[in-house]
Parts: structure tokens; sequence; C-alpha cells
């Protein structure tokens, strides 16, 4: 794993958010540019896993609990969707806070609901195990 294939991957992926976005525009609910966005994802052969359950241990107990993922892709890479009026931190904390527990690298927030998807409807996000990746 390199920085720059996790930053191919992001661009792969950011794609998809676009051409979702081009063909739906703004105003539908998070639940159907999820299902629309894993099908551009199956398109374009990226392989995914939707509605991950995120673990939480807490002092060597794992609790069951209700917090999900929206999309995982090649194992690598936390997407979470959003159909809202602009990000705010607490989408930031929640996304890094799934990267921590699942122990991924990085992260894009996605919000559908805007009008440029590459200028103002993405936010891509890294952690300290993603300063630890070779470059190339």
């Amino acid at each position: 794993m390199t920085k720059k294939y996790l930053d191919n991957l992001t661009y792969k992926v950011i794609g998809c958010a676009i051409e979702v976005h081009k063909q739906l525009g703004p105003g539908l609910l998070e639940s159907v540019y999820e299902k629309c966005f894993v099908r551009e994802l199956a398109l374009q052969g990226i392989n995914y896993k939707q509605q991950l359950w995120v673990p939480i241990e807490y002092k060597g107990l794992e609790l069951d609990t209700e917090l999900r993922l929206d999309v995982l892709v090649e194992d690598i890479l936390c997407v979470e969707l959003k159909s809202t009026d602009d990000f705010h931190p607490i989408h930031d904390a929640v996304l890094l806070s799934y990267m921590r527990m699942l122990k991924k690298p990085k992260g894009i927030l996605i919000n559908f609901n805007c009008i440029n998807i590459f200028k103002e409807g993405q936010k891509t996000l890294v952690n300290e195990l993603y300063a630890s990746l070779p470059n190339e």
C-alpha cells in the first residue's frame, strides 16, 4: 500500500460520486445516492463493502453498537455520504473515528446536496496511518 495508490483510488472514487451527481443532481435522500454510488463503483470495477459495521471495543468488551460506515472501498478507503446543507465538524469527527476504529489511513466525505462535488461536495481526511505509508 502506498500513498500514490491511495490517492489514485481517491480520485476514482470522487469521479464516481461526480458521475452520480451529474445524473441525479442535488436534493435527494442520502440512501438514494448511496445505492447509485455503489452501482457506479461496481460499474467501474471498484470493490466495496456497504454499511460496514464499525466495532467498538471498550476495556476488553466488544460492544454491540449501531455504528455503520457507509462504504469501505477496496478494504482501505472509508467513504461517508451526506445529503445536507453543508459539512459540519461532527462529520469530520465521525469519519476520523471510523478510520481509527477500522485502522484505515484515508477517508472521504461526499455531500451530494451541492452544486459541484469537486469544488464543494467532497472532503478528504487522512490520519497517522496515511503519514506512515511509503510515497510510491
